[in-house]
């Protein structure tokens, strides 16, 4: 089972991703852009989403996926980490939020992060 340990230590492998409290949970950010939280007792995460997708997400994957009501007007998807297979697959979602909220100039230092 992937764990919030698993989440902090996958993040903060990402390229130059910080750890900083807010709100009173974790939160990760490269460049000063957030990228993922692990919110309330760190069951789940939030990662940036674009909303179609985010939307698609929550709909075929109800378990894993779903959209906090404060979040619902931003590009961010909650994803329940019971429900992930492994840790392959929570760097996959990391990294494609990290993706996101980076500038291009660490996305093409890193092109090993790929498109997931």
């Amino acid at each position: 089972m992937v764990t919030s340990d698993d989440v902090r230590e996958l993040a903060l492998s990402l390229p130059a991703t910080t750890e900083k409290i807010a709100w009173s949970m974790p939160t990760f950010r490269v460049a000063g852009k957030m990228f993922a939280t692990l919110p309330e007792d760190e069951t789940s995460m939030a990662v940036r989403c674009p909303k179609e997708e985010r939307d698609e997400l929550a709909l075929s994957e109800p378990d894993t996926f779903w959209i906090a009501d404060h979040e619902a007007m931003f590009a961010w998807v909650r994803v329940r980490l019971a429900a992930l297979e492994d840790r392959a697959e929570l760097r996959d979602i990391l990294a494609d939020s990290w993706r996101q909220a980076a500038p291009s100039r660490l996305t093409e230092q890193h092109p090993d992060l790929g498109v997931v």
